[in-house]
């Protein structure tokens, strides 16, 4: 059997971390047996869909490099891989199950089903519809037309014996027919819902794995009976646990971000790409900028292995202390065995720890290219850059180190790099260091060793600074702090001496004579 996995996201929203992180097993699983794995996209539900959502979805994907077989800018021998292009096929497939009396019009209406729950409530039991408004002919449904309703398509499900299938990571899973309800297939208008789609689509794409998340698996039940009822075998299911909040275990939700705030390591992820954020001028939201949405992460600079590395370890391990692999590796080692049935929480310290570890095995050229797109965006550079461009952001960032654990944090280590005049100064920073008793007459002595310094590099410089201050009898901390938020606005940033050598001589002194003046 060829293995042929899917994944069907709905264009309503930007792409959620759960759903990447199932799409991810999904293609792992497909790459693993050397089959397809399939993106299809179910826009079913015309009212909540968003046109321009589903172009982050798939960038989203191209980034991750999760690359599809089939589906939309792809194509293959199954197109359309829209759901709602494939309304005639599943039209068809509600009146193969009319015809079959496996499915039946019902001409109740919403306060008629309401008022049965209601009663089934009060008499404390579960509610199963009584069939009441059903019509299996055109006879019977006459006096229902003839009053003016309308008819939706339900499933004439049954109402005694067991559904069971082998869940590849639950185990053998029971469900009692008696307390399926008949589910609705196909609206009023005529559409079809999604439960519907989504079997007559895997079929029709002969999909043989089904791996979703561990909310559908209530949806099993009805979904093997409209396969079985159509014809079809059934595909291979596995449900993965859901992705839990940060410290909780309830499942993680785009709509929760004012609660998730509370929860410290949340907020200084989400603050700490909020400052990237504003940096470069684009308006924060909780809709698009959202530490449980992807473009998240695209947004404030994070490697896209990283990201996927830990969504990996996020419901499957291999061992007790593998962490890190490469895609060759993922694709060698994963198997839904390993998949664990509880769900597992979303640790944001433990996904930048994740950022961090391979921010630092890169080379610089490759952490100067990732910068270089931030800096254009935010204007400190231009496009393309020009020539003296990288040789001083390449001392840059060599001189950040670690401070650079997304490439969007280039832009708190570079906002020094503007005009001498238009040198912006923290004023708690000034006030704290540059206003200080002392440090103000300091400051104006080392300026002028500053003017006599040749080379000037940063070896020079922080030698000139320790004669200094051995030749006045001071601590370090007296002046270069003091000099820091002179030379670059800040009183926190890349190593005082490499700042200094990347601004030059007549920079630094300019920059010290403002602050000078300033006070």
């Amino acid at each position: 059997m060829t293995v042929r996995t899917r994944f069907a996201p709905s264009p309503t929203g930007y792409l959620h971390i759960g759903g990447v992180r199932t799409a991810l097993f999904n293609w792992l699983f497909a790459r693993k047996h050397g089959g397809q794995f399939i993106l299809r996209i179910d826009d079913t539900d015309q009212e909540r869909n968003v046109e321009v959502a589903l172009q982050p979805i798939l960038d989203g994907f191209r980034w991750l490099g999760i690359d599809w077989d089939e589906g939309p800018e792809v194509d293959g021998p199954h197109a359309p891989y829209y759901q709602s292009r494939r309304a005639e096929r599943h039209k068809q497939a509600a009146q193969q199950l009319l015809d079959a009396g496996l499915a039946y019009r019902d001409y109740a209406t919403s306060e008629e089903t309401q008022a049965e729950r209601a009663t089934a409530e009060t008499e404390k039991r579960d509610y199963i519809y009584s069939r009441k408004w059903m019509a299996e002919t055109d006879e019977q449904a006459a006096p229902f037309e003839a009053e003016g309703r309308q008819c939706v398509v339900r499933l004439k499900m049954p109402r005694e014996g067991k559904c069971e299938f082998h869940d590849l990571i639950r185990g053998d899973v029971s469900f009692d027919w008696a307390k399926e309800q008949d589910h609705v297939i196909q609206r009023a208008d005529g559409s079809c819902l999604y439960h519907l789609a989504s079997v007559v689509d895997d079929a029709d794409f002969k999909i043989s794995h089904v791996i979703r998340a561990a909310e559908h698996l209530s949806n099993t039940p009805r979904q093997i009976f409209i396969a079985q009822s159509l014809g079809y075998s059934p595909p291979e299911f596995a449900h993965l646990p859901y992705v839990a909040e940060p410290g909780g275990s309830a499942k993680i939700s785009k709509r929760k971000l004012d609660k998730y705030l509370k929860n410290r390591d949340f907020k200084q992820l989400f603050d700490h790409g909020e400052r990237i954020a504003n940096l470069i001028g684009h308006h924060v939201s909780a809709d698009t900028f959202n530490p449980v949405i992807v473009d998240f992460y695209r947004e404030v600079g994070y490697l896209a292995d990283a990201l996927v590395n830990y969504l990996l370890l996020l419901g499957w391990s291999l061992d007790d202390k593998t962490e890190e692999f490469t895609r060759d590796e993922m694709i060698q080692y994963f198997s839904l065995e390993r998949v664990n049935k509880a769900p597992a929480s979303f640790d944001p310290q433990k996904l930048s720890a994740f950022q961090l570890r391979q921010m630092q095995q890169l080379p610089i050229k490759q952490k100067v290219a990732m910068a270089v797109p931030f800096l254009q965006k935010a204007g400190y550079i231009a496009s393309p850059p020009s020539c003296d461009t990288a040789p001083k952001l390449t001392r840059i960032v060599e001189a950040a180190g670690d401070r650079i654990k997304t490439a969007g944090d280039i832009l708190e280590l570079i906002e020094f790099l503007v005009a001498d005049d238009q040198l912006e100064f923290d004023e708690k920073a000034f006030e704290k260091r540059v206003r200080k008793d002392g440090a103000i007459d300091l400051l104006r002595s080392f300026r002028d060793v500053l003017a006599d310094v040749e080379p000037f590099d940063d070896e020079t410089c922080e030698a000139a600074l320790r004669s200094f201050i051995e030749l006045k009898g001071i601590k370090i901390g007296e002046i270069i702090h003091a000099l820091r938020v002179a030379v670059t606005g800040k009183g926190v940033g890349i190593g005082m001496f490499d700042a200094l050598a990347i601004l030059g001589k007549d920079s630094c002194l300019a920059r010290i004579d403002r602050a000078l003046e300033r006070v």
